[in-house]
């Protein structure tokens, strides 16, 4: 079964690290980084995959986040997951939003709103 987490607040620390917060009482010590970003435009969010032993878990990356997630690619930075208790290093993070960045740009595949939201915040 799959969960979606949303996350809400990001932190970035030194301009060389985001921290993506989840509520504490989420356990994230089962989860191992996919390496794997997929785009949700309908909801205007990045989707990073977690998994676990029951399946996958999506990481969701509304646009109140984007600004910080801009400060990591430009600073060739890290991101994290934690629950203020533990951090899990988020792998190939920076390749694939990159990745989907490039592709979005112009492309109304995506739908006007994302392809505007993504020029607006990334250029």
């Amino acid at each position: 079964m799959s969960e979606k987490l949303i996350i809400q607040e990001s932190t970035i620390i030194n301009e060389k690290e985001v921290v993506l917060e989840v509520e504490e009482q989420v356990t994230i010590e089962n989860f191992k980084a996919s390496g794997q970003m997929l785009v949700d435009s309908d909801n205007l969010s990045f989707v990073y995959l977690m998994e676990n032993e029951e399946g996958y878990t999506y990481i969701v990356l509304p646009t109140n986040n984007w600004k910080d997630l801009k400060t990591i690619l430009e600073n060739n930075g890290s991101v994290y997951l934690s629950n203020k208790k533990e951090r899990l290093l988020l792998t190939n993070f920076q390749e694939e939003l990159s990745y989907l960045i490039d592709n979005i740009k112009g492309n109304s595949n995506y739908g006007e709103k994302m392809v505007t939201e993504v020029e607006t915040v990334f250029a």
